[in-house]
């Protein structure tokens, strides 16, 4: 009886000529059978960008792939990943004193609308630890003052190897992070934030867009860098609202809006369909019809 196993291919690499032959014809080569691609070929950077994924007929491993694949991607100096598609990332939540998106991904977790395996939640407070420990995950309150900062983020990176956490979503937590660890996990950091900025910052964003009369509220998710909440854009939204709502509405829609950008800031990069691309991303849509099996893991 046949057997298929489903992977993934991601490549970046400078433009030029013959790649997509090269990736198609090493997978017709190994019998495997193109499911679905993308590609963008980005003329400013000169940079090329593929995903690809395919199916590999009687159990030929990831292992063995990768390994000839090595041959195809020296030439055209590639940066590539290739996996299994079903795998679950491992993610550490980070979290402070609004649990919104925390619940939010909680539930999407378990009921399986987002294939990964939250190995622990760490937070500067103790607000919500029995929400985390009742799901048996495990809880870190590290608390995080400017003479403690380095001592706390070397707790926090301690944490990251022991359960080797691939991500890690700062699901509204509220502390800067050091240029360090924003270093030592590039591109594997996602933060939200409201959309306000630069326009209201500080506290009570969503009172001062109130008092302005704003009529958009929206959510930015976007890659953690050392430059505060200016990393490249994975995903955002808006909703629209009206002179007849209040201050207290615009704080609950905007927080609706969070979570569910975030959401699907992380659903795209778990399902490697986002590229770093300088100070931008390259985010690949899910192919029409693919989403449920893509939501499902």
């Amino acid at each position: 009886m046949t057997t298929f196993s489903n992977y993934v291919l991601t490549v970046t690499c400078p433009t030029t000529r013959g790649i997509v032959a090269a990736i198609s014809g090493y997978l017709a080569g190994k019998g495997c059978n193109i499911t679905d691609s993308a590609q963008f070929d980005d003329r400013e950077t000169g940079r090329f960008f593929m995903r690809v994924t395919f199916t590999s007929e009687d159990g030929v491993g990831a292992e063995a792939l990768r390994a000839d694949f090595s041959d195809v991607a020296k030439p055209f100096d590639m940066d590539w990943t290739l996996g299994a598609a079903g795998d679950k990332t491992k993610v550490i939540i980070m979290v402070s004193r609004f649990g919104h998106c925390l619940n939010d991904l909680l539930y999407r977790s378990r009921i399986g609308a987002l294939p990964i395996e939250i190995v622990a939640v760490i937070s500067n407070h103790m607000d919500y630890q029995k929400v985390v420990v009742n799901q048996d995950i495990p809880y870190y309150c590290i608390k995080v003052t400017k003479e403690n900062k380095a001592q706390a983020e070397a707790e926090q990176m301690r944490i990251v190897r022991e359960t080797g956490a691939e991500l890690i979503v700062l699901a509204r937590y509220m502390q800067v992070l050091s240029n360090e660890m924003c270093q030592a996990m590039s591109g594997r950091i996602i933060n939200i934030h409201h959309s306000f900025l630069p326009s209201f910052k500080g506290a009570n964003p969503y009172k001062q867009a109130y008092e302005r009369g704003v009529k958009l509220i929206g959510a930015t998710s976007h890659y953690v860098t050392a430059d505060l909440d200016e990393g490249p854009i994975i995903e955002q939204d808006i909703i629209r609202v009206t002179h007849a709502q209040s201050a207290d509405d615009y704080v609950s829609l905007g927080r609706d809006v969070e979570a569910q950008v975030l959401a699907r800031a992380i659903h795209a990069h778990i399902h490697r369909r986002v590229f770093l691309n300088g100070n931008k991303t390259v985010v690949f849509p899910p192919s029409p019809g693919s989403y449920a099996s893509e939501r499902m893991g």
